[in-house]
């Protein structure tokens, strides 16, 4: 997934550029659904969109829409953003999906020294442009700062 940036750091956050592989993801998170690819042969979800599934090698898969729910697998506190464009301090973290993937993303919606390992998340989407919705998380319920 390639990302563009605007001509000044501090004027917006890099964006994905969707390519044929992943529009479908893409339209999908703009429809505030979580699409992911599903393996026709075995069943399998996975993340990141990919040719092959990564378990059996099949060829064939289906856009399928997920729970949007899942649990902190590992994260992190950012102090000290790479760029102006984002605003510290922020989560990023790995949620694993009830459906098994596990995805990057940004935890929202907490304070970032109230989330721990385990806790169960379910997916927000944020307008970023007339193309791309992002997909962020936010605990289930009411996280204590």
């Amino acid at each position: 997934m390639a990302s563009t940036m605007a001509t000044s750091p501090a004027e917006a956050r890099p964006l994905p550029v969707p390519s044929p592989l992943t529009l479908p993801f893409w339209e999908g998170t703009r429809a505030h659904k979580l699409l992911l690819q599903r393996c026709r042969k075995c069943g399998a979800f996975r993340w990141t969109p990919q040719y092959l599934c990564t378990g059996c090698h099949a060829e064939a898969y289906d856009w399928t829409e997920t729970s949007g729910r899942g649990v902190i697998y590992a994260f992190t506190r950012v102090q000290r953003p790479a760029s102006p464009a984002f605003k510290a301090p922020y989560v990023v973290a790995v949620v694993r999906l009830e459906e098994g993937p596990l995805m990057l993303t940004n935890i929202v919606g907490s304070a970032p020294d109230a989330l721990a390992i385990g806790a169960p998340v379910e997916v927000r989407f944020e307008k970023a442009s007339e193309d791309i919705t992002l997909y962020l998380f936010q605990p289930v319920a009411p996280v204590k700062p």
